[in-house]
């Protein structure tokens, strides 16, 4: 099977997402770079540095503004904050919402440092089936389904389960799905340098089961493919084929 150019030395990644396009320059490991926390690559770290935006003392110190602003949207309700089973309510949903977005005080770089190991095997590796609870931006609501991300390594592979905690870390924020898609392939191609990424999300969005088009059986599929992903329909086919069985 032709697997085509790896994104190593310039290479380009191209993404696919929600029918949109993207091309850029990928960032190059040094020699070491992201291997057992040793030279991450400037580029990357500083990139990556940049995704913690919320610590939990920030927890702490918004939660009374949280549970101010939820007793505020009770009220707007026509409801009394004060009532016996509300009393606790506004606290309840600002941990919650803080639960919900903690992948802001998360960092990629944090739970791959140690996870990324020199094996000889460039065979496609797949890990499908992903839980994924996410909140939709637009509504504040959850939208939630499976992800199913697989690569062709270069010589280099991560632990299985680190694909899960990258799952959890972009999905636990606001976000759309498209977005979502896009940044889990990117940052498996920015740590390990493969000659390819997949990630397919399959979701059910409550803002459209709850609300609006109350369409209960509906599903929404985004994909993205980098490297020889997209460029080869071999391996394309490959991968959609092996996360259908």
């Amino acid at each position: 099977m032709d697997r085509g150019t790896p994104l190593v030395n310039g290479g380009k990644a191209e993404g696919l997402s929600g029918g949109g396009t993207t091309s850029g320059k990928v960032p190059v490991a040094g020699a070491g770079g992201w291997l057992n926390g040793h030279s991450e690559p400037q580029r990357a770290a500083a990139q990556w540095q940049e995704e913690r935006t919320r610590s939990l003392e920030d927890n702490q110190l918004s939660l009374p503004s949280l549970e101010s602003a939820y007793s505020a949207i009770l009220r707007g309700l026509g409801e009394d904050p004060e009532r016996q089973g509300l009393l606790k309510t506004p606290w309840r949903a600002a941990t919650a919402m803080q639960f919900f977005t903690k992948g802001y005080q998360e960092k990629i770089s944090d739970i791959l440092n140690d996870a990324i190991f020199d094996e000889d095997h460039d065979e496609m590796v797949i890990v499908k089936d992903i839980d994924m609870f996410s909140m939709c931006e637009h509504h504040l609501v959850p939208f939630i389904g499976k992800v199913h991300i697989g690569y062709l390594p270069e010589k280099r592979l991560l632990g299985l389960s680190k694909f899960a905690r990258i799952v959890e870390i972009y999905s636990r924020r606001l976000q759309v799905q498209e977005r979502l898609t896009k940044q889990i392939a990117k940052a498996i191609t920015e740590a390990l340098q493969p000659a390819g990424v997949g990630v397919v999300i399959e979701a059910t969005h409550m803002c459209m089961v709850m609300r609006g088009v109350q369409k209960m059986n509906s599903k929404t599929v985004t994909s993205t493919m980098l490297g020889v992903f997209r460029e080869d329909p071999k391996t394309r086919e490959e991968f959609l084929t092996l996360i259908r069985n």
